[in-house]
């Protein structure tokens, strides 16, 4: 009996709860089939069973294999979904009369699971992605990794060279996988640009290997190894078969989930995840690699699509959504490989006058990346976000002194993110214009339109904002009234040059993207 005869026969026999034992017997037993495992669904419990296969980036070709995987599994998923990944279990007996559990020579090995409903999962329940869950997933993917081992440099896991292996194989695989025309030269395209990119990035890929941003991730961070029990998410189904595609650049693992929310027509999720993942650990330093990453992750996705349709049994319905599947995670790759309109955007404004909420609107409706005074103001003291260093007015963390770092730090990251290919956006007071001018002339010499987002609003309303602020405590400002009316008496207002681009925002409504948008279209911009 072939191995593959030898999984099926075996799959087959435990789909029966007569094979099961007496004890704990399920009435009922379904399968579901992933292109590397059979997961059996009993009662609350889920094993998994993986498929003897060898695809060259895994190999379960051996039951030893096999079984050391199944404990790589279990010890991996513990981190992230300790409550779920429960054993790992032997199965004894025949192919055809299999004893889960039980005494004698393994045959085979599953990983015993918690069962959750798959309904729950996030892949399947878009609703559920509200900003607040997608802000808490940012602040458990930025603590997850900050809390992972970095790579051992004597090992080669995340070399410039173990980049780009994965992501070449993904080119051969696939090439043998599709026959289209269209698809083969959409293919050669995004090669090349992989190539290319990946010439230019090099010294930034050994770069941060060495700054320790290679670390132990979970390696497949999407939607669909995401579930929603009880108002909280747990990430399961962590790599475990092939270390080099877990030992890697955290924003490969960022990438991977921002590029899940692009596909399922969630850009705007997407876009808040990863400005939230960037506020919370800072690795603005990263974003050149991003975009090389996302057409990576795209391509990942539409290989798995192309070994289903390698597998036998799939219906000519099932074989054209995968199909689909396949030409729309190409199509996304290389909308990634398109540079996006850009600008520098800065906001002006006294606390509780919208700033954020404007500067927040526009990250999700507009490819932008923010960098907040407040955060960066806390980084640069050593503090955490929402850290309260309950600082004197014009004392403390707010000394002029720390006030000038803070916006030469704003200014620097905006240059860095205005590299990477998107538009910077700088959320602070910018009440002085001496504050204003180096980011419009940083503007002007990238050839780039200046965008000054202005809110608008009175005192009264500045002044309800900030004290209803300051009861939540939550927000990394600590402007209290006391600060707002020191504002209200110091500002400068734009001048006449500035007005020309400036952009007024509503104190209620949708921030306005279209009047943005002709912005970033008009000379006087620029």
């Amino acid at each position: 009996m072939s191995t593959a005869q030898h999984h099926s026969t075996l799959i087959a026999a435990l789909r029966d709860p007569g094979n099961w034992p007496a004890q704990g017997r399920p009435a009922a037993i379904e399968c579901i089939e992933t292109h590397i495992s059979s997961v059996l669904l009993a009662d609350d419990r889920a094993y998994k069973i993986k498929k003897p296969l060898d695809l060259g980036f895994l190999d379960f070709s051996t039951l030893e294999r096999r079984r050391y995987c199944c404990h790589e599994e279990l010890r991996l998923n513990a981190r992230l979904a300790p409550d779920v990944y429960l054993d790992v279990v032997p199965i004894t007996g025949t192919p055809q009369r299999p004893v889960l559990g039980g005494q004698g020579e393994p045959i085979e090995y599953a990983v015993k699971m918690r069962r959750f409903d798959a309904n729950a999962l996030l892949s399947k329940n878009l609703a559920a992605l509200t900003p607040e869950l997608i802000d808490a997933i940012a602040d458990k993917a930025a603590t997850f990794h900050a809390g992972i081992p970095a790579v051992d440099p004597a090992t080669p896991y995340g070399t410039p060279e173990a980049v780009l292996f994965p992501m070449q194989q993904n080119f051969d695989q696939i090439r043998a996988l599709v026959d289209d025309p269209a698809e083969l030269e959409r293919l050669a395209r995004l090669e090349r640009w992989t190539q290319g990119h990946y010439q230019q990035l090099r010294g930034l890929l050994a770069q941060r290997r060495a700054q320790g941003l290679v670390r132990e991730c979970h390696g497949d961070m999407h939607l669909g190894n995401m579930v929603l029990e009880a108002g909280e998410v747990i990430i399961f189904d962590g790599i475990e078969f092939n270390p080099s595609l877990r030992w890697i650049d955290t924003l490969s693992e960022v990438a991977f989930l921002v590029m899940d929310l692009d596909e399922k027509g969630l850009p705007g999720l997407g876009g808040r995840f990863l400005n939230r993942y960037l506020e919370r650990t800072g690795d603005y330093a990263g974003l050149p690699v991003l975009r090389f990453y996302q057409v990576y992750r795209a391509m990942v996705r539409a290989k798995v699509a192309g070994i289903r349709l390698g597998q036998p049994g799939l219906s000519d319905p099932d074989k054209a959504a995968v199909l689909a599947a396949y030409a729309g995670y190409a199509a996304l790759a290389e909308r990634y490989t398109r540079p996006a309109a850009q600008a520098l955007v800065i906001t002006h404004g006294v606390s509780g006058s919208g700033k954020s909420r404007a500067a927040g609107a526009l990250i999700e409706a507009h490819e932008a990346i923010r960098v907040r005074s407040d955060v960066e103001r806390k980084r640069l003291a050593g503090l955490a976000a929402e850290a309260r260093s309950d600082s004197a007015l014009q004392g403390g963390i707010y000394s002029d002194d720390l006030t000038g770092r803070t916006y030469a730090q704003l200014l620097e990251t905006c240059a860095t993110i205005l590299d990477a290919g998107f538009t910077a956006v700088a959320d602070a007071t910018f009440l002085k214009q001496a504050q204003r001018v180096p980011f419009a002339a940083l503007a002007a010499a990238r050839g780039l339109p200046f965008v000054i987002l202005a809110p608008q609003g009175d005192a009264a309303l500045f002044r309800r904002r900030v004290a209803e602020r300051a009861a939540i405590g939550a927000d990394p400002s600590e402007a209290g009234l006391e600060v707002l009316e020191t504002q209200l008496g110091s500002v400068e207002p734009l001048t006449e040059e500035e007005l020309r681009w400036a952009l007024s925002v509503p104190a209620h409504g949708p921030f306005p993207i279209e009047a943005f948008a002709a912005r970033l279209m008009a000379p006087s911009a620029r």
